[in-house]
């Protein structure tokens, strides 16, 4: 039978497909576009999440669902399209799953369930109440609170995983990365701050512009820098693979992701280290970015073990960085 990995064209999507083929796994993909993955064990349904025809089609003879497939955005005017994705989708997905009496069944959920922004405790785990806010997180918690239902009302094996943020070691030092770009660029952080009308900080960003290339660390208004979790996209596909490996997991929730988080007043010297780029330190309004999940269940139940440093994320991100600038 089948595995189904929905958000199969996506970042972890893709990855955790190949690792899937790699151990001889019969795999489908469902996405709104296609993964670019060709092997003769694997298929794909391309279609949204609430599209019940899409999803039916895609699980046939299916056996296990990796839900992965989201949207993701925090602009006020994608509200609805969260909703229909996060919240609507996962119910047409979960019920064809329960339909089709799949096995197990492993949610990607997110640590924005938390209030990641105003932690009442560190490190963040799961005993933390659950106060999302973001609309992207409160689709997800609602997406967890369907999976335990089906937990208790169908008896489906579920595992709910709340994944930190996650990138590609390559993609660090990229300015036109979705996320490292504004993370880690004062120019393009100035672009996602003007495309999310934050007229203060934007402010903030351009005093500290003067039109060349730079790294920004980002401080909240005290002068805190930001310090969050960012974990490789390799280390997310072995938590999961870990994950439906283990019966123990059956009904569990985890967080997922790297075992130490990263001190931006850290990290920006080694990235500009690499670059040669100058640093512009800037006080943005508010309490800023400051948390550290714990996978210290993750790892006790399933012996999971992230080996993906952000410092060796960094020596594959500057093999990137050099390899561009000589193109």
């Amino acid at each position: 039978m089948t595995i189904l990995v929905t958000g199969s064209a996506g970042r972890i999507g893709r990855n955790l497909v190949a690792a899937l083929l790699a151990r001889g796994e019969k795999v489908r993909g469902l996405d709104l576009r296609a993964s670019g993955i060709t092997h003769s064990a694997f298929d794909e349904v391309e279609g949204a999440f609430d599209n019940a025809e899409a999803v039916g089609k895609a699980m046939r003879d299916v056996r296990a669902v990796f839900h992965l497939g989201a949207f993701m955005s925090w602009l006020p005017q994608d509200q609805a399209k969260l909703f229909a994705a996060n919240v609507e989708g996962t119910r047409v997905v979960l019920e064809a799953a329960l339909a089709a009496k799949v096995q197990r069944f492993l949610f990607a959920s997110s640590g924005e369930v938390y209030p990641e922004g105003a932690p009442e405790f560190l490190p963040v785990d799961e005993s933390h109440p659950l106060k999302p806010r973001s609309a992207y997180g409160l689709t997800k918690l609602l997406g967890e609170e369907m999976l335990r239902w089906a937990g208790r009302s169908h008896g489906l094996a579920v595992t709910i995983l709340r994944f930190s943020h996650t990138q590609d070691a390559s993609e660090l030092l990229d300015p036109e990365s979705f996320f490292s770009g504004p993370r880690f660029f004062l120019q393009a952080r100035i672009r996602q701050q003007e495309g999310f009308g934050n007229a203060a900080a934007v402010t903030a960003l351009r005093a500290a512009d003067d039109g060349q290339p730079a790294h920004v660390l980002a401080q909240n208004e005290k002068g805190r820098p930001f310090r969050m979790v960012i974990t490789e996209t390799r280390d997310m596909v072995a938590g999961l693979l870990a994950a439906v490996d283990t019966p123990a997991m059956v009904g569990e929730t985890c967080n997922l992701g790297a075992t130490e988080a990263v001190d931006f007043a850290e990290a920006l010297p080694k990235m500009a280290a690499i670059t040669g780029l100058p640093v512009r330190a800037v006080n943005l309004p508010g309490a800023g970015v400051f948390y550290e999940t714990s996978n210290a269940r993750m790892r006790k139940l399933t012996g999971f073990k992230p080996v993906w440093t952000f410092d060796r994320m960094l020596e594959e991100a500057a093999i990137a960085w050099r390899a561009k600038r000589k193109s």
